[in-house]
């Protein structure tokens, strides 16, 4: 019976189908080698093109290395690059076909064709194979050398390139000496420019080594070279250009002459067409009259139109960048940017991270003159389409208000939100009126009399629900129905997932009760129930601390939860004058787009304990999660016992020992005062004020709290099954703050265990704490944990340090849901100390 016949399937030109496709180019380019047939060059290409689009796709073609490289001998430079491309790529990994390159690299090095010359000197010190660094020696000599400018401009980056693979070769050659003869000397600025740069880097990392490398770096920025480059600046390409004045920026002049006579030089650069060279020509300005007021102020003046000529000129991303250093300087001196204000108002074709910053430029620059027409365009803002530009804008209006003395027409603006129906400008401008009650509280009346108006059941957002029922606290006295509304959001306590509204909720209960104790008394005892039978820690804390303050003293109580309070005269500033000024010594980069110094973000402590892109790929994956989950035990505090009144608890304890840790301090009950503050209130809250033992079940009474504790929060569990790639645990780990950072130390067992950190790994997975990466050798030991909340997608990242010798274990936890951080850290600790940990 004959085979079925196969398929004819015609392979694509990209994709070969074994490796008979790479054979068959092997041979065709073996055939073409030392072929002078016409058109021979125009069949090289082709299969140069397939041979690069193969390398390109992943497949192995370095068996082809010595048929390019004999297919390389032509003067068509189109095969010169496919070629030096090819070699470049395979050289690294594989020094040995390197060395067939030489040969012909430095061939090329000496050809006719400056081009040719230029690209094979590039493609020689591109190898960056160490054992080959004496054959690029001499072939550099002779760039540097060169006639041609393009090969000496390649010929000095080469020089870079050799100085990061041996530095020692670099030196010892006296290449710094010809790049420095070169700078001073060269015609071409291009050359000069790169002589420049290389410098640099090569005197900055000698500098901490050598005394003579520090010199000539301090001789960079002397002034026969800052006024030699000076005067030829405008030869310079526009990086050239960026590159010569962040060198300027680092120069100190002797005197005021030779400040003027720098910015004479450079002031036609402010005109230039290229944001960079404009930015960073006003960084040289700036850093050179920093000592000098007067003319500091001037500087400011000058640069202005500049700077305002390009944000409305060119791409967003570019207005972006300039938009951000001149929100930088409008903070440093927000009167000399007062009059240009209608510059910053928002355009509708323009991408929102641009409007935001015009948002914050116009809060900047508002004062005494301007502020009506501000707000009054803020105003217009509020009804965008865009919702968060409206909030945006909104929030703008707020902070103006918080910084300005007159506020009555910025008042009536932010109370005209309140009436709008619109959910997130409701929402918004609750927050602010918040804020605002807080600084002038004489606005009270009017702000109150239309808040009032407002119904609970309209407002969802967590913040500004939370912003409503503190204004019902503080002014319940001046709105009817305060105590109505607050015993409403009481009786829908399980319904309130937020917990800074619940938390609020109860502080506002409080107040209200020291003002209108007889409508808010059923409302305080609900809260409070409801407070103490909370799962959220915080909420359950604070509901425990206003009972006991409630049976210790109530007119204390009163002055705790409800004191006078004096206004806010200043509201804190999210960024300190020291980083400001961090910021702006590292204008025109980074620092001032991020609003933050560079150290910030790019030193290790400040983007996490461990650098996972440096390590993670030396740490070996952690073994298999187990499916068996043993709960960890946990030690939790007693809260009938805290209810308890102080000689109920002396009983309890003599009765049994629950080994409780809480001690109250002790008072003696018939010296509590029965005294209140309001005289409305004198009825009620005596009955508060019960001496002896029984004034904890009085206040129950009282309160209608039938509860004599309220029930702990559920065990937390995890997840036996849960699963996280490493790039995930990467990214939480950098985003995340640090929750808990503990040190424990290790006893003998926990130390002799540690000797097979496998052992580790598996007793933890048998806790449902999984390790996504470990490494180290002894004495030192890198652990990274994972685990995930049952039925919750909260998780928690754990990086264990452990150091056997001197039996010590720095635990550092990050978590998603910070309420259950120190919960976790319990269960975590209490699996630890199964292996031997205290």
């Amino acid at each position: 019976m004959a085979p079925p016949a196969q398929s004819q399937r015609s392979p694509s030109p990209s994709q070969p189908s074994g490796k008979s496709e790479v054979t068959d180019l092997k041979t065709q380019l073996r055939q073409l080698a030392g072929s002078r047939a016409p058109g021979v060059d125009d069949s090289k290409r082709e299969l140069f093109k397939k041979v690069i689009s193969y390398m390109t796709i992943g497949i192995d073609v370095s068996s082809l290395f010595g048929e390019m490289v004999m297919c390389s001998a032509t003067s068509d430079i189109v095969l010169k690059k496919m070629c030096y491309l090819y070699v470049g790529n395979y050289a690294k990994g594989n020094p040995e076909l390197a060395l067939l390159t030489i040969n012909f690299l430095q061939r090329d090095c000496k050809d006719e064709d400056p081009m040719i010359r230029g690209l094979a000197l590039r493609s020689l010190s591109s190898l960056r194979v160490e054992n080959l660094v004496e054959y690029l020696v001499g072939p550099l000599g002779s760039g540097l050398k060169d006639n041609n400018s393009y090969v000496r401009m390649v010929a000095v980056m080469g020089v870079l390139k050799l100085y990061h693979i041996s530095a020692a070769t670099c030196v010892d050659a006296d290449f710094p000496a010809t790049l420095k003869h070169l700078m001073l000397h060269d015609p071409d600025t291009q050359v000069v420019a790169n002589c420049l740069s290389a410098l640099q880097e090569i005197w900055s990392s000698e500098a901490s080594t050598s005394e003579e490398a520090s010199r000539e770096k301090e001789t960079l920025i002397s002034k026969p070279v800052i006024f030699y480059l000076l005067n030829r600046i405008k030869e310079f390409s526009e990086w050239a250009q960026c590159l010569l004045l962040e060198l300027v920026a680092k120069y100190v002049p002797a005197d005021s002459n030779e400040i003027f006579d720098i910015m004479n030089l450079l002031e036609d650069r402010l005109q230039h067409a290229n944001g960079a060279v404009v930015l960073a020509t006003i960084k040289v300005f700036l850093q050179l009259t920093l000592s000098m007021a007067d003319v500091h102020q001037e500087v400011y003046e000058r640069i202005k139109a500049p700077l305002l000529t390009l944000v409305s000129s060119g791409s967003p991303e570019q207005s972006y960048a300039v938009l951000s250093h001149l929100h930088l300087l409008v903070l440093r001196a927000p009167y000399i940017f007062s009059s240009d204000y209608k510059h910053f108002y928002c355009q509708y074709n323009e991408p929102s991270y641009v409007k935001k910053l015009k948002l914050e430029m116009l809060t900047a620059v508002a004062n005494e003159t301007n502020t009506y027409e501000i707000v009054t365009e803020l105003c217009e803002y509020a009804a965008n389409v865009d919702i968060p530009i409206a909030r945006e804008s909104i929030r703008a209006v707020g902070k103006i208000a918080l910084q300005q003395y007159d506020v009555n027409a910025i008042v009536d603006r932010l109370l005209q939100f309140l009436e709008m129906e619109k959910d997130y400008v409701t929402a918004e401008a609750l927050v602010l009126v918040k804020d605002l009650l807080r600084k002038y509280p004489q606005w009270s009346h009017d702000c109150i009399a239309v808040v009032g108006n407002i119904s609970s059941k309209n407002v969802q957002e967590p913040k500004a629900k939370a912003a409503l029922i503190w204004m019902l606290g503080e002014y319940s006295q001046d709105m009817n129905d305060a105590p109505y509304i607050l015993e409403g959001l009481t009786e829908n306590w399980d319904d309130e997932h937020s917990a800074e509204v619940r938390l609020h909720l109860l502080t506002a209960v409080m107040k209200c009760f020291f003002k209108r104790p007889p409508e808010t008394q059923k409302a305080l005892g609900a809260a409070l129930a409801a407070g103490l039978a909370d799962f959220h820690q915080d909420v359950h804390d604070r509901a425990l601390f206003y009972y006991r303050l409630l049976q210790y003293n109530v007119s204390i109580a009163e002055r705790v939860v409800n004191p006078p309070k004096q206004p806010v005269s200043v509201f804190a500033d999210t960024h300190s004058s020291e980083i400001k000024d961090r910021i702006f010594d590292e204008f025109n980069s980074l620092s001032v787009v991020y609003q933050k110094p560079s150290y910030m973000f790019t030193d290790k402590e400040h983007r996490g304990p461990f650098e996972f892109s440096d390590e993670l790929g030396n740490l070996s994956i952690g073994a298999e999660a187990t499916n068996d989950v043993v709960r960890a035990n946990r030690v939790e505090a007693n809260d009938q016992d805290l209810l308890l009144s102080t000689s109920e608890k002396e009983e309890s304890r003599g009765a049994s020992n629950n080994g409780s840790a809480y001690s109250a301090p002790l008072y003696d009950a018939s010296s509590v005062s029965a005294a209140a503050s309001q005289a409305q209130s004198d009825s009620l809250i005596s009955n508060l004020e019960v001496a002896g033992p029984q004034a904890s079940f009085a206040i129950d009474d009282l309160l209608g709290l039938g509860l004599p504790a309220a029930p702990a929060p559920p065990p937390l569990k995890l997840n036996s099954r849960a699963v996280l790639d490493p790039a995930t645990f990467q990214q939480k780990w950098r985003q995340l703050p640090i929750s808990v950072s503990q040190e424990h130390s290790l006893n003998p067992q926990g130390v002799a265990a540690l000797t097979a950190p496998q052992a580790l790994l598996r007793h933890m997975q048998s806790h449902s704490i999984q390790c996504i990466a470990s490494g180290g050798q002894s004495p030192n030991f890198k652990f990274f944990f994972f685990a995930q909340k049952a039925e919750e997608s909260s998780i928690y990242l754990v990086e264990c340090k452990i150091n056997t010798s001197s039996a010590k274990a720095q635990i550092t936890i990050k978590v998603d849901d910070q309420n259950t951080s120190q919960e976790f850290s319990t269960l975590f600790l209490s699996a630890l100390s199964k292996f031997g940990f205290p």
